[in-house]
């Protein structure tokens, strides 16, 4: 169904991205290419200031490797991306770059921020130039 898919996956919420890597799986077409994308964002200068040069660097390898990990335990085929900056935009900017078809991301339930500043899905979903999957939460 679709040649090439972005699955991204944050890593507070892992459990939510074995179950959207196996749905990228079925999805995809013979030949086709998984992305799996986590986005580190950005710490204010403020705050960076005071913290170690090489943490950003560090939160990228982690990353790099708990989302390798994850691949290695649901066998799913993927290339591990990491991005830097705000998720949303992170997301659709590397959906972009790859000429993704489709872009997974699972939500979560809404707390009272998301009314007045948005959930990254709800964001993504609006601006994302291809098809967008959201997985939902059972509640």
């Amino acid at each position: 169904m679709y040649r090439k898919i972005i699955v991204a996956i944050a890593l507070g919420g892992i459990e939510k991205g074995e179950k959207i890597l196996r749905k990228a799986a079925s999805l995809l077409d013979d030949g086709g290419e998984i992305i799996a994308l986590n986005v580190i964002e950005d710490v204010p200068s403020y705050v960076a200031i005071e913290l170690p040069a090489n943490m950003v660097e560090d939160a990228m390898q982690d990353s790099r490797d708990k989302l390798q990990a994850l691949l290695t335990t649901t066998g799913v085929k993927a290339t591990v991306e990491i991005a830097n900056g705000p998720p949303a935009k992170a997301i659709i900017s590397t959906a972009e770059s790859h000429g993704a078809d489709l872009i997974i991301v699972a939500s979560h339930v809404p707390d009272f921020s998301n009314y007045f500043i948005g959930a990254t899905a709800d964001r993504v979903v609006r601006h994302a130039k291809c098809s967008v999957l959201v997985d939902r939460q059972k509640i």
